[in-house]
């Protein structure tokens, strides 16, 4: 149960990182925020992970390597959101 809780706290902070990033901050709220962490942690893993060895927050690992996979993920997940929703990733 705490592990579920911090997961979804530090996805809900990735993601807002990753809105203020992307400059998308005003048009999301707590819970796309941590949408957008989660998945975009899954997208890290995916992604990311096999290239540089670090595991994402979604395998309960927070460390430093893991959080900069996982916030990756998330400003890659928002320029693909802002890339269909707009046609240009921003």
């Amino acid at each position: 149960m705490t592990t579920l809780i911090v997961w979804l706290v530090v996805g809900g902070i990735l993601g807002w990182l990753a809105s203020m990033v992307m400059r998308t901050d005003g048009q999301q709220g707590i819970v796309l925020n941590i949408v957008v962490g989660i998945v975009g942690a899954a997208i890290g893993g995916w992604l990311l992970s096999p290239l540089v060895g670090a595991p994402t927050i979604n395998q309960n690992v927070f460390s430093p390597a893991s959080l900069l996979v996982s916030l990756i993920g998330a400003i890659v997940l928002l320029a693909i959101v802002n890339l269909v929703r707009r046609g240009r990733p921003r």
